[in-house]
C-alpha cells in the first residue's frame, strides 16, 4: 500500500506535517478531512523499489503482539499518572517503538485526537489490534476521569493473559516433542531399517508371522507411495486451515478442542478466567452488564464459548437474571454459579467476578502443572505398544533364522 506525505493545518490554523498509509489519493484526502485538517500539499512518497528494503519493511510491520500491547498499556499508565498529556504520551510511545506497523497506528491515532475526536473513537480506528473490551476500558476511563487507571487495568488484565498462555504452552511443550520424535522415528524405520530386513527375510524364504507382514507391506506402501501420501497430507493440512478460518469451521474446531481429555478443561478454565476477569474489570469502572458482557465475549479465543457468553447477554435484555442466564449456559459450575449467586445478593458482583477469575486461574495453575504426570503415562503406553510391534515384526523372523542356522 502506498505512503503519502502531507502538510495540513486544523482549525486553529496550525499546520502538520506527516506521512500517511493510504490506498490512493482520495482515500488520504479522506482521512485527513476525517481527522478534521485541510489538506494543504499531499503527494505520494515515491521511492526506488528495494527488495531487501521491502523484505525488512514486511518483517518490520507485523501486527503488534500481546507482549508490545502489555509494554505500550503499562507506558502509557506510567506516562498518564505522572501528569504527561495523551498526545504527548502517545508521540513519546511512537518514537520509541520499532514496530512500523504500530508506530503508524500511533501515528493515526494522535492524527485523530488532534483533530478533536476522543480516545476511544481514536482507538476504534484499528480495531483489529484493540480488543472491544480495551476500547470499552478506554471509553468508560475518558467518562469518568481516570484513562490512566484504564491503561493500568488493560496492562494488569494482559500481563495475566499472557502468564495463561505460557503456562499452557510450557505444558504442551514436552508432549509435543515427544509426539514429534516419535512420528520420525516411526517414518526412519518403515523407509530405511524394514526394507533392509525385507532383503534379508526374502532370502531366507521363510512364512513370516502377521505382524512381520503387516510391517513388511506398510513400508513397501510407504516407499512406492511416500510423496502421494506426503502431498495429500499437506492437501489436507491446508483444507482444514481454510475450513477451520470459516464461522462454521472455526466453531466445530473451538468445540472439538474443549473436548479434547484434561486439554480441554485447562483450555476451557483458561477461556473462563479471561472473560470473567474482563467482566469484573468493566463493571467495576461502571459500565453496564449488557455492555460490559458484549464486550467480554471476545476476551476469549473461542468461538463456542463466544457464542455462549454473547447468549448471556440475550438472556439478561429478555430480564432474566445473571445467574439464570449463565445457568443456561452450561458452561459455569454449581460452585461458580453459587459465587455468582452472592454476587447478586450483595450487589458486588465486580468483586465476586474476580473471585471466579482467581478461582478459575489457581485451578489452571494446579491442572497445567500436573498435565505432565497424566500424558506422560500415556505416552509411554504408545511408545511401548509401537516398540512391541516393531520388536514383534522383526525379531520373530530373526528368531526362525537363528533355528534354521542351528537346524543347518
Amino acid at each position: 500500500m502506498p505512503h503519502y506525505q502531507f502538510r495540513a493545518c486544523n482549525a486553529s490554523g496550525q499546520m502538520h506535517d506527516g506521512r500517511m498509509e493510504a490506498a490512493d489519493i482520495d482515500t488520504a484526502l479522506a482521512q485527513l478531512h476525517e481527522w478534521k485538517l485541510v489538506p494543504v500539499d499531499v503527494r505520494e512518497d515515491v521511492e526506488p523499489y528495494n527488495p531487501l528494503k521491502s523484505i525488512v519493511y514486511r518483517l518490520q510491520a507485523r501486527k503488534p503482539g500481546l507482549n508490545e500491547l502489555i509494554l505500550f498499556s503499562r507506558q502509557m499508565y506510567s506516562l498518564l499518572h505522572a501528569g504527561v498529556p495523551v498526545i504527548q504520551s502517545l508521540s513519546r510511545l511512537r518514537d520509541s517503538t520499532a514496530n512500523v506497523r504500530f508506530r503508524d497506528v500511533l501515528t493515526d491515532i494522535i492524527g485523530s485526537l488532534d483533530s478533536g475526536n476522543d480516545i476511544a473513537a481514536s482507538f476504534a480506528h484499528h480495531a483489529d489490534i484493540f480488543s472491544p473490551l480495551y476500547l470499552s476500558m478506554l471509553r468508560v476511563g475518558e467518562l469518568t476521569g481516570r484513562t490512566d487507571e484504564a491503561f493500568l487495568n488493560m496492562y494488569e488484565y494482559l500481563d495475566r493473559d499472557k502468564v495463561t498462555i505460557d503456562r499452557i504452552k510450557a505444558a504442551m511443550r514436552y508432549p509435543s516433542f515427544v509426539i514429534i520424535a516419535i512420528i520420525i522415528a516411526v517414518g526412519v524405520l518403515t523407509v530405511m531399517v524394514i526394507p533392509a530386513f525385507a532383503k534379508v527375510f526374502a532370502g531366507a524364504q521363510l512364512e513370516l508371522p502377521w505382524p512381520t507382514k503387516l510391517i513388511l507391506a506398510l513400508s513397501e506402501f510407504a516407499a512406492a507411495w511416500w510423496w502421494q501420501i506426503a502431498l495429500l497430507m499437506v492437501a489436507a493440512f491446508v483444507a482444514l486451515r481454510r475450513w477451520i478460518s470459516t464461522e462454521a469451521g472455526g466453531y466445530w474446531w473451538d468445540r472439538s478442542k474443549l473436548g479434547i481429555p484434561k486439554v480441554g478443561d485447562i483450555l476451557m478454565r483458561a477461556s473462563l478466567a479471561r472473560a470473567t476477569r474482563a467482566f469484573a474489570i468493566t463493571l467495576g469502572a461502571g459500565v453496564p452488564i449488557t455492555q460490559a458482557i458484549n464486550a467480554v465475549a471476545y476476551a476469549s479465543d473461542n468461538a463456542y464459548l463466544i457464542g455462549k457468553i454473547v447468549a448471556m447477554r440475550t438472556g439478561i435484555e429478555r430480564g432474566d437474571s445473571l445467574l439464570r442466564s449463565a445457568e443456561h449456559t452450561g458452561i459455569f459450575t454449581p460452585v461458580i454459579l453459587q459465587m455468582i449467586a452472592v454476587g447478586e445478593e450483595t450487589g458486588r458482583v465486580d468483586v465476586m467476578m474476580r473471585d471466579v477469575a482467581d478461582f478459575y486461574d489457581r485451578e489452571v495453575e494446579y491442572d497445567i502443572a500436573n498435565l505432565s504426570a497424566v500424558i506422560e503415562p500415556i505416552l509411554t503406553v504408545v511408545i511401548g505398544a509401537m516398540v512391541l510391534v516393531l520388536a514383534l515384526g522383526v525379531f520373530l523372523p530373526m528368531w526362525d533364522l537363528t533355528q534354521m542356522a542351528r537346524q543347518r
